[in-house]
Parts: C-alpha cells; structure tokens; sequence
C-alpha cells in the first residue's frame, strides 16, 4: 500500500514544486478542471504542463453541480481535453455554492463521460454518496472506480462497492500528516498496491 497520490486545486496556491513532490515519492496528480458548466481552475493548464514536465502520472476532476449532467460532462471534457493515459474523476459531494449534483445527474455526467472515452471515470465522493444512495447500489455509478474520501483510520465502503480503488484518507490536516515536499499540506490517497499497479489503475479510467 502507498500514500502517492494527491489532488489539488487553484486553491492550493501557485509556484509548486511537482518535481519535489515526485522526488518524495508522490507518484499522481489529480487536478481540478471544471466545475459545473462554465467555472474553470484558473491554474489547470499551468500545473497540468508542470505535472507532465515532473513524469508524474496526470488526473483530471470535474466538481460536479446541479446544472444539467451530460452537459457538464462534455463541458469538463472540451477543457480538460484528456489525452491517453490521463486519468478522469467526477467529484461527488455537496456544493457549497448552490444546488449539489443529484445521483441522476452524476449517472447522466458518467455515461457521457463512458460514451467519449470507452472507460468509466473515477467517482470520487464519501459520505454525501452514502446519504444518497440510502443503502442501495446505484447500477450505473457502481460501474465506477471508486476513490473514497473517508478521514480516519478506517475505509468504510458505500453500498455497490466491494473495494476502493483511492482513499482519500486526510485533506492534509485530519491525521497530521507531513507536507508533501513542494506543495504542502494537501489531500493525500492511500492506493492498495504498487507503483506498476498504479499506472494500470490509472490506465483504466483514461482514454
């Protein structure tokens, strides 16, 4: 098992050092593109060019909202313009600043993300999924890879799931855990394998 992957966003600050961060042993980086239909990370282009520069595994992740799914889908894909190998997420969780995405619209964002691409994107989420499913499988988010935001000790699946395939197991805070050497503190995943495991997990949810 190995903590080496970390998502970030605008809100993390500009000037990181990602060749640090790999030289540290972080081995992914998951950024946010898009969030709902127009909002786009203002850092994304600069720190997508830098992760790739630093031989880092690169992930996108669209913060999904209460507009119109597939729309937002093809909207998070004309930005994020995935290349091979660049891993896609759809972050599920309640939205701060208006109307959250329903389970309706995350399944409309995920087949649209599944007819462009052929794979199934990450799905990101951890309590608010669970409040939402009211103990019963989703058969369309189930298709899923699952990246399981749970602070704590310990990794307590939704229903449809039998395995996670991230945890995101601290936001940098919960759990003390040390900075990651040019970022800082931040969220941090925990993957249940290798570094050549990894690499195929990722492959799984690219293009």
């Amino acid at each position: 098992m190995i903590d080496a992957v970390i998502d970030l966003s605008h809100h993390n600050g500009t000037n990181l050092g990602f060749a640090a961060a790999g030289g540290s042993g972080i081995l992914g980086v998951i950024h946010k593109a898009t969030q709902g239909l127009s909002n786009v990370d203002p850092i994304y282009q600069t720190n997508k060019a830098a992760i790739r520069a630093a031989g880092l595994l690169f992930g996108s992740y669209h913060f999904g909202d209460g507009s119109d799914g597939g729309a937002q889908a093809q909207a998070f894909l004309a930005i994020a313009a995935p290349a091979p190998h660049e891993l896609v997420a759809l972050d599920l969780e309640r939205n701060p600043a208006g109307p959250s995405m329903t389970l309706d619209q995350a399944r409309a964002f995920v087949i649209a993300i599944f007819a462009a691409i052929g794979k199934w994107p990450l799905l990101y989420s951890g309590h608010d999924l669970k409040d939402m499913l009211a103990g019963t499988a989703d058969p369309v988010l189930s298709h899923c890879p699952l990246w399981l935001a749970q602070y704590g000790p310990t990794a307590v699946l939704p229903p449809g799931w039998s395995q996670w395939s991230l945890w995101q197991f601290t936001d940098g805070a919960i759990g003390h855990p040390v900075p990651v050497a040019g970022i800082g503190h931040c969220d941090r995943s925990r993957f249940a394998g290798d570094a050549t495991a990894l690499t195929a997990l990722w492959a799984s949810v690219s293009r």
